[in-house]
């Protein structure tokens, strides 16, 4: 199987783009904080779905579609943080958090 096919995969790299797009208006003291935690959860999910993928056994596969979720769940939450902090306004966090949730749905 190749994992550049995958639906979620897909939708993982497009989360990316949009958290980093996103992450460029953040203040600058935040670089080594948030905007850094939430752009290396982001492009974990990618990460993971592929590292997974070439596993040679279900049950490693399995673990790094774990791992991949975890990260989603960790882009979420640092999502909320960052509404809650000012970073983001609630059009921007409703809209990237569709992106959230139609990733976690394929």
């Amino acid at each position: 199987m190749n994992y550049t096919e995958l639906e979620v995969w897909k939708y993982a790299r497009g989360l990316v783009k949009l958290v980093y797009l996103l992450t460029k208006s953040f203040p600058k003291e935040e670089i080594y904080g948030l905007t850094n935690q939430i752009r290396r959860s982001v492009v974990s999910v990618p990460s993971n779905i592929a590292e997974g993928i070439g596993r040679p056994s279900n049950k490693e596969t399995i673990h790094f579609l774990y791992i991949a979720k975890g990260s989603l769940q960790e882009v979420e939450t640092q999502l909320y943080l960052s509404f809650d902090l000012e970073y983001i306004l609630n059009d921007e966090l409703k809209n990237i958090l569709e992106k959230v949730i139609s990733c976690k749905n394929c």
